[in-house]
């Protein structure tokens, strides 16, 4: 009996340990899962932290980058340049090259290279009272040594209201494939042994000097290149020549300014609207001395102040434009300027006689090409014989 009984209680015993421990284990397993989702939870929350910090990394990155990138004034670019030890080379060696990020309102960007050509895709700009040529029209960047591009030479226009059945009118649009090949433009000056070691001198000086001399040469090549080699077209070789139509002997006591009038009408006959005028500063301010039939001035239709222009449309006054001569046209549409390489400086102490003058030759070069989309776009000529055509 007492063997029985001891017996029964051992199995209740065996019960109870089993129970105990499958509930322990219970427990055991709830406490680790419930840590598990808290630990899960605050990985979470770290993952996400950390993808906040690398996105406001990448951000700041690109900032950063952006920033650096950006175009600057030539002043600016050769300040960086020099800073960043583009002078220590001439220290050196007598010679240094220094490739600036200069001042250039790039709006779209091409690339290729010397076998494929980069091919135009569309223009931009945004002028700001200019006085250079360059200022007016489309930048853009190729890395290829041809810009190839399309040149509407003609159009027709056969568009009209039909009734039902009848035959509609044909529109014809003439169009041919250019190349502009990319050309070398540059200058030098000579500058003294104790600038080169004023740095703010130095920069002030090339900074005044530089970007004139090469912006003057850009200007006489886009306006009057012949195309022979190395010239490019210009755009009194490529532009429409004036044409009197309706006002032909029209005009009695014609002068410079009824010519601009009739220029600006050819111009808007072929559906383009005048941005900008480009006259030689003489003829331009011979037009602010001309008077009517009272003798009275005609200049409230032109202004001389900060940005001269013509009847609401910018003047550019610029020496490249020979006197005599006019150009009415929308450079926003008509043309733009490629830029293959940016400025550059050469600097060379071995030149000549600067061993013994003690000068210092800087060499200044660019590689750029011209694109003439539509001859239509501008009305070029001579105030003599457009004066001619349409007087009565």
């Amino acid at each position: 009996m007492n063997e029985e009984l001891k017996n029964s209680l051992d199995s209740l015993a065996g019960e109870i340990d089993s129970k105990i421990e499958t509930k322990s284990m219970e427990v055991v397993e709830t406490i680790k899962a419930d840590n598990a989702n808290k630990v899960q939870e605050v990985e979470t929350k770290i993952e996400a932290m950390a993808k906040r910090l690398d996105d406001a990394e990448m951000i700041n990155k690109k900032a950063f980058e952006a920033k650096a990138e950006a175009p600057m004034s030539f002043k600016s670019a050769l300040e960086k340049a020099i800073e960043d030890g583009g002078l220590e080379s001439f220290k050196k060696n007598g010679n240094a090259e220094l490739i600036l990020k200069a001042d250039m309102k790039i709006s779209s960007d091409f690339t290729g290279d010397v076998i494929q050509p980069t091919r135009v895709d569309g223009v931009k700009f945004d002028p700001s009272k200019p006085s250079h040529i360059r200022e007016i029209l489309p930048i853009g960047s190729t890395d290829s040594d041809v810009v190839r591009y399309v040149k509407e030479t003609a159009y027709s226009d056969g568009s009209s209201f039909k009734q039902e059945g009848a035959t509609l009118g044909q529109t014809d649009f003439e169009l041919e494939a250019k190349d502009a090949n990319v050309r070398k433009l540059g200058t030098y000056l000579r500058v003294s042994e104790e600038m080169m070691d004023d740095y703010k001198q130095l920069v002030s000086y090339l900074s005044a000097r530089v970007p004139n001399k090469i912006m003057a040469v850009e200007d006489t090549q886009i306006l009057n290149g012949n195309g022979s080699n190395p010239d490019r077209f210009g755009l009194f070789t490529d532009g429409t020549a004036f044409s009197a139509g309706s006002f032909s002997g029209a005009v009695s006591n014609a002068n410079e300014f009824d010519v601009l009038v009739a220029s600006m009408n050819q111009l808007a006959l072929a559906n383009y609207q005048a941005d900008y005028i480009v006259l030689n500063p003489t003829d331009f301010h011979k037009i602010l001395l001309l008077k009517d039939t009272t003798n009275q001035y005609l200049k409230d239709q032109v202004y001389a102040g900060l940005q001269p222009n013509f009847m609401g449309v910018p003047v550019i006054l610029n020496t490249a434009c020979t006197a005599g001569k006019f150009l009415v046209g929308n450079f926003a549409l008509g043309t733009q300027l490629w830029v293959r390489e940016g400025i550059s400086l050469g600097i060379f102490r071995e030149d000549g006689i600067n061993v013994r003058e003690g000068f210092v030759t800087i060499r200044v070069k660019e590689r750029v090409a011209l694109t003439n989309y539509n001859p239509n776009a501008f009305v070029q000529g001579t105030f003599s014989s457009a004066i001619t055509a349409i007087t009565v």
